[in-house]
C-alpha cells in the first residue's frame, strides 16, 4: 500500500527534498486515487490508480512543500 511506503521512506530518511537534498520530515493530505467504482447485483469493486500526498521538507532553512502523485521519485 502507498501510505505504508511513504511512512516507511520518511521514517528511514530515504525520501529526499529536491531543494536541500536532506530527508523529508513529514507529509499531509494523503489520498488514494480512484480509477473506477462498480456496484451492482450485490457485488462491489473499487480500483485504485495510485495516490497523492503533500510532502513537506521541514528542515530548518528549507520551505519546500509539494502536492504530488509522483512521490516515489523522491525516494532514494
Amino acid at each position: 500500500m502507498s501510505l505504508s511506503k511513504i511512512k516507511e521512506a520518511i521514517s528511514a530518511g530515504k525520501m529526499l527534498c529536491p531543494t536541500c537534498q536532506k530527508p523529508v520530515k513529514s507529509f499531509e493530505k494523503y489520498v488514494e486515487l480512484t480509477a473506477s467504482v462498480w456496484d451492482g447485483a450485490g457485488d462491489s469493486n473499487l480500483e485504485t490508480a495510485g495516490s497523492k500526498v503533500t510532502l513537506i521538507c521541514g528542515n530548518d532553512d528549507c520551505s519546500w512543500k509539494e502536492r504530488t502523485e509522483y512521490w516515489a521519485e523522491y525516494i532514494k
